[in-house]
């Protein structure tokens, strides 16, 4: 299993003066131990109009000045917002292919479709996303590997484009979905992608029917949306590190833990969200293929009673204040996030090692938790990768 860092540039209030500056450089001070100690590849998100929650607006420029920081770790786009308005395919294959230059050949890239609250900002039509993004999977790879395109379906027209640079990799960088549904990691293994599984409020067993569920699919994919068919699994969850478990906590990661989890509830309007995907499973499963992979998967997952964490949520999403050691308690106690001494970290590690994930995608600044302390952490867990990224 690689060993990997998630970055979303976490800024929560208050604020000192100069802090969103403060929080982009320390950032790249972060990547630069991160590849001195041999993590696998550095995420960086997408996301608009997230104010505290994070300031990474564009991520293509912060991983253009990372990539002259380091030279080792890969450099992952985790994920572009596809949705045209935001990124047309051909900025997204134009960017992504500079980038792949001035990293040497390092670049990961991952698409998503972007949430309800980023499609608003931008005056995207919810309806069109999906479309949209399943074209961006087809056009982009084309667009780095054919020497002149002609493209004519909706929502896109291009005529006889010629594209550079074309990206350093041959054929051309890895590709990967952000996927946060059942749907959408079968989606992305029939498309023959790296999914990315972006949450850490999942309890192992059902992040190991997650794992299973894309295998399956990506089993079954015989035209690949690019030259290749990358079948790598990549989670992240929240990591903290340090040299006891009451550090840890002393530290605030319990506080950062519960921070993390209402403000992403709250910025993707989760409870709206919810309530969209439970309509389009409950049409899948009706539907005359009983919903396929994912109909299966829904269909043991409904037989799970919910637990601590899953309750928890729910509890949030109705507006009900819970306290910060609730939270924690019941991502602790399902295993969906690594927090404590290198001694319990490793034995969390390895249990995600044992599902047979790929890349662990480490999220270690978190909320309010100081920047000394999650450089430590960076290195204590570096410390680690050994064990877990053998040749």
């Amino acid at each position: 299993m690689k060993v990997d860092v998630f970055n979303e540039i976490q800024d929560p209030k208050p604020w000192p003066a100069d802090h969103e500056h403060r929080r982009i450089t320390q950032t790249i001070e972060q990547a630069e131990l991160a590849d001195e100690l041999g993590y696998g590849c550095w995420w960086q998100v997408e996301h608009h109009g997230a104010a505290e929650f994070s300031l990474s607006s564009a991520p293509e420029v912060l991983l253009a000045a990372i990539s002259q920081r380091t030279s080792r770790m890969r450099l992952g786009h985790s994920a572009v917002l596809a949705p045209g308005r935001i990124n047309h395919p051909i900025r997204i294959a134009e960017r992504a292919a500079m980038l792949d230059h001035l990293s040497d050949g390092r670049l990961e890239l991952g698409l998503t479709r972007s949430t309800h609250p980023e499609w608003r900002l931008f005056g995207i039509d919810p309806d069109q996303v999906r479309a949209q993004t399943a074209q961006a999977f087809e056009l982009v790879p084309r667009l780095w590997t054919e020497e002149r395109l002609t493209h004519d379906a909706e929502p896109y027209r291009i005529t006889d484009a010629a594209i550079a640079p074309k990206p350093y990799q041959k054929p051309h960088p890895p590709l990967w979905q952000a996927a946060t549904s059942p749907s959408s990691f079968e989606e992305a293994g029939r498309r023959g992608v790296g999914v990315l599984g972006t949450t850490l409020w999942e309890p192992l067993p059902r992040v190991a029917a997650l794992v299973e569920l894309y295998r399956a699919a990506v089993r079954e994919c015989a035209q690949p949306v690019g030259s290749f068919v990358n079948d790598q699994v990549a989670f992240f969850t929240f990591v903290h590190c340090a040299d006891t478990d009451a550090e840890a906590i002393r530290d605030g990661a319990a506080a950062a833990a519960a921070w993390y989890t209402v403000a992403a509830l709250t910025f993707f309007e989760a409870r709206t969200a919810f309530i969209e995907m439970a309509a389009r499973q409950r049409a899948m499963l009706d539907s005359p293929d009983g919903g396929g992979l994912t109909g299966e998967f829904l269909r043991a997952d409904a037989a799970v009673p919910p637990n601590h964490a899953q309750i928890c949520i729910g509890r949030i999403l109705e507006g009900e204040q819970v306290s910060d050691e609730e939270i924690f308690e019941a991502l602790r106690d399902q295993d969906s996030l690594i927090v404590g001494s290198k001694a319990t970290c490793r034995e969390k590690l390895r249990r995600y090692a044992d599902l047979g994930i790929d890349r662990l995608m480490c999220f270690h600044q978190v909320g309010r938790l100081p920047h000394e302390s999650v450089l430590r952490s960076i290195r204590l867990i570096g410390e680690l990768i050994p064990e877990f990224d053998r040749p």
